[in-house]
């Protein structure tokens, strides 16, 4: 009996030799770079160019924003460029230390978050201030520029003189009058007040020789005005209409011989 065919036989093994074929192992290779048509090169290389062209705004965007923020904690959020002086000026009859206090702008605080407008209303609060503005000076002055009222002159007050400027505002108390400051005596001095205002509204009418002899402007009344001069002699003005023209005839009558002028009409003037 002829035997059959052979069983058991390992895949791979040649015809009737009984020999195995070798096994294939695969190793990945770097292609030369004549390997990559030149064509597919610049391909690749404008495709590279285009993505970091497309990326380029974005990293100098983040990058500018980095440093913003940076700039920004520095300045606003720490005290680096902190407040170190506070410095006045035209400041007179109040004090630097009066301002200094009445701006309350806390040492080290950021100056670029210093509210200069409510600090100047602060300051502008305080009555002998007409006016002030606050300024940074980096990098770390706060420059308080203020504007004093002007005395044009004081109010008799028991024992005391307010001193009111040209709008009738009463910025100052002395115990004494000033020197050469005429006196307006009213019952309630302040801007609001119509016989404050009548009254300064009359000195600022008056030459020069007339407020050269005027001692006070007493007002009574709203009609009822009268100049008190040097020597003892008075020129009743009546109410503050036509005091530029009442002005000039009483200049004018200065040498006359009489205790009292009535200028209140000043188109028909009479002596006493």
């Amino acid at each position: 009996m002829s035997p059959g065919p052979a069983r058991g036989r390992t895949l791979g093994q040649d015809g009737g030799s009984g020999r195995r074929s070798p096994v294939r192992r695969w190793q990945l290779v770097r292609a030369g770079a004549d390997a990559v048509p030149p064509s597919t090169r610049r391909f690749m290389a404008r495709a590279r160019q285009r993505r970091m062209r497309a990326a380029l705004p974005w990293a100098v965007a983040a990058a500018v924003a980095a440093v913003a923020g940076l700039v920004a904690w520095t300045v606003l959020g720490t005290g680096l460029f902190g407040v170190r002086d506070v410095r006045v000026v035209g400041a007179r009859t109040v004090t630097p230390v009066e301002i200094r206090d009445a701006a309350a702008v806390p040492d080290n605080a950021p100056l670029a978050r210093v509210d200069l407008a409510a600090t100047a209303r602060r300051v502008g609060a305080l009555p002998p201030v007409a006016r002030a503005t606050v300024e940074r000076d980096w990098p770390g002055t706060l420059v308080i520029r203020v504007e004093e009222r002007v005395a044009v002159a004081a109010v008799p007050q028991g024992e005391r003189f307010a001193v009111v400027d040209g709008s009738g505002v009463v910025f100052q108390h002395l115990d004494q009058a000033p020197t050469g400051m005429p006196l307006v005596r009213v019952a309630r001095p302040g801007p609001d007040d119509p016989g404050t205002r009548a009254g300064l509204a009359v000195l600022a009418a008056l030459g020069p020789k007339l407020r050269a002899e005027l001692v006070a402007v007493d007002v009574a009344g709203l009609a009822r005005i009268t100049l008190l001069l040097r020597g003892d002699r008075e020129v009743f003005w009546g109410d503050a209409s036509r005091s530029s023209d009442k002005s000039t005839v009483a200049t004018a009558l200065l040498g006359r011989r009489a205790d009292r002028i009535d200028v209140s009409a000043p188109d028909v003037v009479t002596f006493q």
